[in-house]
C-alpha cells in the first residue's frame, strides 16, 4: 500500500534503518505477534522439560531393570548366566566392562544374604572385599559370600562381549585390542558392528585390524572367487596367528582353484616373513646374553688385564651386587620401580669396597704369582659364599622386576622384545662407554693404562702402583657388583649366581684379547649369539660344550686372542 508516494518500508528506511516491513504494521499486530512468540517459546520449554523427564524417568526404570539383573546373576544356573549377560550388555551398564573381567577372572562373589554382588581382591596376602558398583571397600565376611561361577560358554561369550564393549567405548589402543580379540571368534552381528564402525574409525591401525577382520570373512564365506582372491591378498600382509590359521585351513595341496593357489602362494610369503623375524628373536636374545656377559667379564678384563690377577671371587663380587639389591628392596618395599636406581650405586660401592679390602690384604702380596692369586681368590669365593649362606640362608631370593621393565615391547604379531633384557641391553652399552671414558680421559685412567704396559717404569715416573691397584681392583669388583643387579633382574639370587658366569667370563676375556676392552665387547656378544644360534640345534648344555672347544681351538691359533696388545703391554 502506497500513501503520499511512499511505501511502508520507505518510512522504515527513513526511521535510520532498513527494518522488516512488520515493524510498519499497527501496535496491535505487533502486540500480537509477540504474544504468539512467547506462546511459542513456552511451547517449547514445556517440550524440552517434558523430554528431560521422560528420558530420567527411562534412566531410573533402566537403573531398576539392572538392579534386577544383578539380583538374577546371584542365582543363575550357568545356562542362565549368559541370557543375562546379554541384557546388561544391551542396557549400556558402564560397570560391564569390569563386572564381566572380575567374573571371569573368579573374583565376582555375592552375598548371599542380601545378594549384593561383591569383588575379592588379594593385596600382600590380605583379602580386599570391594562393591563392584561403587568401588567402596566393604568389611563382609568372606564365609557369608559365594562365588559366580563361569564355564567355557560363559567366559567365550564374556571374550566377545567385552570386545564389543571396548569396540564403542574405549581409545585407540583398547579397540585395537578388541578388534584382534575377535579375530578367532567372530559372529555375524559382530561382523556387522564393525562393518559399521569402519566407516567412522579415525585410528589407522584400528582401521587395519577391522580390515583383517572383514576379509577373513570374505576369504572364508563369500561365493565370488575373485573377492575371495581380493580377501586374501590383503591378508598376506599380516603376520597375525590366526589369519595364518586361516590361510593353512584354505592352502589345501588338492585345491587346484584359484582361492588355493592364492592361498598358498599368501601363506608362503607369511612363513618367510616369520622364519626371518624369528632370526631377529635369536639375534636379540644373543645380544641379551652377550650383554650379561659384557657385564660380567668387563670387570674381569680389568683386573686381570692390569695386573696379571687370575680372580676366581669374581663371581662372588657379583653375588654380592645381586645380594645388595635383595637387602635395598627389603629397605623400599613400597619403592620398587626407583629401588634399582638406588641399588646400582651401592652395588657398585658394595662390591667395590670388598675388591678394594681382598686386594689390600691378599692380593697385594701375591704380585707376579698368577697360581697362587688363582689359589687364594678361589678361597676367598669359599668364604664369601658360605657368609652368604649363614646371612641369608642357602635358599633362593626373589628379586621384584620394576614395572617399567616388565612386559614386552610389540614390534609385530611375531616378535616381541621382553623390557627387562633390552634395558640390560643398552645399560650394558652405557658402562661400557663409560668405562672407556673413564680409562682415556681421566688421570686415574692414564695411571691404570701406565701401569698395565710397564709397572717398574710408572713406578719410577712417581705414579703410585699400589694405589693404583687397589681402585683398579675395586673399579672391576664394582662393576662385577653392577653385573649382579642386572642378573637380578633375569633370575633367583642364591649363593652360587656367580659360579655360573665366571668361567664364561674368563673365556670371553681370553677370546676378546686380555685387556682390551673392545675385544671384551665384541667377544662378549659373539659368544651370546653364537650360544643362542646352537641350543635351537643341539641343546643349551651341547650349545656350551661347543663354543668352549671353538674358543680352545681359536686360542691355539690365535693365543693373543681377537684383539691382542700392543707395544710394551703385550710382554
Amino acid at each position: 500500500m502506497q500513501q503520499g508516494g511512499k511505501t511502508n518500508r520507505d518510512r522504515g528506511a527513513n526511521l535510520g534503518g532498513d527494518f522488516p516491513i512488520h515493524h510498519a504494521l499497527p501496535i496491535r499486530h505487533r502486540q500480537l505477534d509477540q504474544s504468539m512468540f512467547r506462546i511459542a517459546q513456552l511451547t517449547k520449554f514445556y517440550t524440552l522439560l517434558s523430554a528431560l523427564l521422560f528420558s530420567l524417568s527411562i534412566g531410573s526404570v533402566h537403573a531398576e531393570s539392572r538392579t534386577d539383573l544383578y539380583e538374577q546373576l546371584t542365582g543363575a544356573k550357568l545356562s542362565e548366566v549368559v541370557p543375562i549377560l546379554k541384557q546388561l550388555e544391551d542396557s549400556r551398564d558402564e560397570n560391564f566392562l569390569s563386572l564381566i573381567q572380575e567374573m571371569v577372572d573368579g573374583n565376582l562373589y555375592y552375598d548371599k544374604t542380601t545378594l549384593a554382588l561383591r569383588v575379592i581382591n588379594k593385596v600382600d596376602g590380605v583379602k580386599i572385599v570391594t562393591d563392584p558398583l561403587t568401588g567402596a571397600t566393604l568389611e563382609v565376611e568372606s564365609g557369608n559370600l559365594k562365588k559366580i561361577r563361569v564355564n567355557n560358554s560363559v567366559r567365550v561369550y564374556i571374550r566377545g562381549a567385552s570386545a564389543r564393549v571396548q569396540l564403542t567405548q574405549g581409545n585407540a589402543k583398547q579397540r585395537f585390542g578388541a578388534v584382534r580379540d575377535l579375530f578367532a571368534k567372530m559372529d555375524a552381528d559382530t561382523l556387522q558392528l564393525i562393518t559399521e564402525l569402519r566407516v567412522t574409525e579415525s585410528s589407522k591401525k584400528v582401521q587395519g585390524a577391522m580390515d583383517l577382520v572383514i576379509a577373513m570373512d570374505q576369504a572364508k564365506q563369500n561365493a565370488d572367487p575373485e573377492l575371495r582372491v581380493a580377501a586374501i591378498n590383503l591378508l598376506a600382509t599380516s603376520l597375525e596367528p590366526d589369519v595364518r590359521n586361516l590361510l593353512t585351513a584354505l592352502a589345501d595341496p588338492a585345491d587346484e582353484t584359484i582361492v588355493g593357489i592364492s592361498a598358498r602362494a599368501a601363506l608362503e610369503g607369511i612363513e618367510g616373513k616369520v622364519a626371518f623375524y624369528n632370526k631377529v628373536d635369536t639375534l636379540f636374545f644373543g645380544l641379551s646374553l652377550g650383554s650379561v656377559l659384557l657385564l660380567a667379564a668387563i670387570g674381569l678384563a680389568i683386573t686381570f688385564g692390569v695386573m696379571g690377577v687370575i680372580n676366581m671371587a669374581h663371581g662372588e663380587m657379583i653375588m654380592l651386587g645381586a645380594y645388595t639389591t635383595y637387602v635395598i628392596q627389603l629397605l623400599l618395599p613400597n619403592a620398587i620401580d626407583i629401588s634399582i636406581w638406588v641399588a646400582i650405586p651401592a652395588a657398585f660401592l658394595v662390591s667395590g669396597a670388598m675388591g678394594v679390602l681382598i686386594e689390600r690384604t691378599v692380593i697385594r702380596f701375591l704380585h707376579g704369582r698368577p697360581l697362587e692369586t688363582l689359589l687364594a681368590t678361589f678361597g676367598i669365593s669359599l668364604i664369601l659364599q658360605q657368609l652368604v649362606r649363614t646371612i641369608f640362608s642357602p635358599l633362593n631370593r626373589q628379586v621384584n622386576t620394576p614395572s617399567w621393565m616388565s612386559g614386552q615391547l610389540e614390534i609385530n604379531p611375531v616378535l616381541f622384545l621382553t623390557l627387562n633384557r633390552f634395558y640390560i641391553f643398552v645399560f650394558a652399552l652405557l658402562v661400557f662407554v663409560s668405562l672407556v671414558v673413564l680409562l682415556n680421559k681421566t688421570n686415574l685412567g692414564l695411571h691404570v693404562r701406565a701401569v698395565s704396559q710397564n709397572r717398574n717404569m710408572a713406578r719410577a715416573m712417581g705414579i703410585k702402583t699400589a694405589k693404583v691397584d687397589a681402585l683398579t681392583f675395586g673399579l672391576g669388583s664394582g662393576i662385577a657388583g653392577i653385573a649382579g643387579v642386572a642378573l637380578s633382574q633375569l633370575t633367583n639370587v642364591g649363593p652360587n649366581l656367580g659360579q655360573s658366569y665366571i668361567i664364561d667370563s674368563f673365556m670371553v676375556v681370553v677370546f676378546g684379547g686380555v685387556g682390551n676392552l673392545l675385544g671384551t665387547l665384541v667377544a662378549a656378544f659373539t659368544l651370546g649369539i653364537a650360544n643362542k644360534i646352537f641350543e635351537p640345534i643341539t641343546g643349551a648344555v651341547l650349545a656350551s660344550i661347543l663354543v668352549l672347544v671353538f674358543i680352545i681351538l681359536f686360542i691355539q691359533k690365535r693365543p693373543q686372542g681377537l684383539f691382542p696388545q700392543r707395544g710394551r703391554a703385550a710382554e
